[in-house]
């Protein structure tokens, strides 16, 4: 059981409008969103994916090297899940149950190609369900969960998941097998450092004039800086838990084609402008 991290009352919390107050992990929202986790952050587990599918999860510890954990993932997803096998690249089912219905693979590449599709509303629902984080941003500004912003961004994602095979529950495991995977890219690092374009106002700063970024519930980040630009001219430079990190594109190789993409899950954080050099400030 991790240590139970409360926000200190100095520092800069994140708003209530942000946040829920129930959700289906093992710290609420306010510790999530807190200044406090991005500096110590500890492990966040969805309620339930431990015990209802440990048969995947001590597969996945017994196996050494990334491509048959992953093939072990891309499979026990078909199946529980009656995925179609197509949709899966070298998938080794002979007999593909196709379903044409939304499935974590499609959600993925939904995602990377447009955060404010449909697909990115059914994520953004889903952050709010696990993690308590309510969304602020979807194809426009949205003040809180009784504006029509609000109402607006609810009916796509509910359009979403119409008749879908547990997507949600897709989306946990998707979540857990990412962090199962980051902990064997970076054993012993708690943190990676990624970049983010931003066109918004800051949150405020800290006593030291370390600027505060408050970031909707769900966002896309990169490894590289250059890439951040396609998100906003401020390149903004972010030390991320781990934790955090809700999959990146070459999590599934073959299947998604973001630019060193990563899914971030939101709240109030400590930022700093890059201080680099991009290739178009070198060319002016």
């Amino acid at each position: 059981m991790p240590e139970l991290l409360l926000p200190e009352y100095d520092l800069p919390r994140a708003p209530k409008s942000a946040l829920l107050s129930l959700n289906r992990c093992n710290l609420p929202a306010r510790v999530i969103a807190s200044l406090e986790y991005q500096q110590k952050p500890a492990p966040l587990e969805l309620d339930g994916v431990r015990a209802l599918y440990a048969d995947l999860l001590e597969h996945l510890a017994q196996e050494e090297s990334p491509e048959p954990r992953l093939q072990a993932f891309r499979n026990y997803m078909t199946l529980r899940f009656r995925l179609p096998a197509d949709d899966l690249p070298e998938s080794d089912l002979a007999e593909p149950q196709p379903r044409p219905k939304a499935n974590y693979n499609r959600l993925l590449r939904g995602w990377f190609f447009d955060s404010d599709s449909r697909e990115g509303a059914v994520w953004k629902g889903w952050v709010e369900s696990r993690f308590g984080l309510l969304t602020r941003f979807h194809k426009e500004p949205i003040p809180g969960p009784e504006s029509d912003a609000y109402d607006r961004f609810m009916e796509e994602r509910i359009r979403g998941i119409y008749n879908t095979n547990a997507l949600d529950t897709q989306l946990d495991l998707l979540y857990t097998f990412c962090q199962h995977e980051l902990v064997r890219q970076y054993p012993g690092r708690t943190h990676l450092r990624l970049y983010r374009g931003s066109v918004g106002k800051l949150f405020g700063e800290l006593s030291d004039n370390q600027p505060l970024k408050l970031f909707n519930n769900l966002s896309s980040f990169s490894l590289d800086p250059e890439e951040a630009l396609r998100f906003g001219h401020k390149i903004l430079e972010v030390e991320v838990p781990l934790t955090k990190i809700v999959c990146f594109d070459s999590l599934l190789p073959g299947q998604l084609h973001g630019e060193k993409e990563y899914m971030v899950l939101g709240g109030l954080y400590r930022v700093a402008p890059y201080r680099g050099v991009t290739s178009a400030e070198q060319h002016q």
